[in-house]
């Protein structure tokens, strides 16, 4: 399914405590398949409690690169879920373990 130019990445964050994740999750998750090769986010899940949330978020980012300044803006703009918050800060956090990762010699 994913070639090996593909890595994936889970960026974390907590939520607030009256948040229906925090129940079930404890944290938000958000796990994000990338193309080395080119920095193309190529699918997107998370650790929301309704598919919807998870379908709509991946419509946002699935075709972009991962350091799009239009992601975080669409986040803000368009996503109004409780947890919009951790999920900026889960998506930064990918963003900056993918720096670490891409910074890093590749293995052939």
């Amino acid at each position: 399914m994913f070639h090996d130019q593909i890595i994936y990445i889970i960026g974390d964050a907590q939520v607030s405590q009256n948040n229906p994740i925090s129940k079930q999750y404890n944290q938000f998750f958000l796990g994000i398949a990338i193309d080395r090769s080119n920095g193309i986010i190529v699918e997107v899940d998370c650790s929301a409690t309704v598919q919807l949330t998870v379908k709509f978020i991946a419509s946002i980012m699935v075709n972009r690169p991962i350091h799009d300044d239009q992601i975080i803006e669409h986040l803000q703009n368009r996503y109004h879920g409780s947890s919009q918050k951790a999920l900026i800060v889960a998506f930064k956090d990918v963003q900056r373990k993918y720096n670490q990762i891409t910074a890093l010699p590749t293995m052939s």
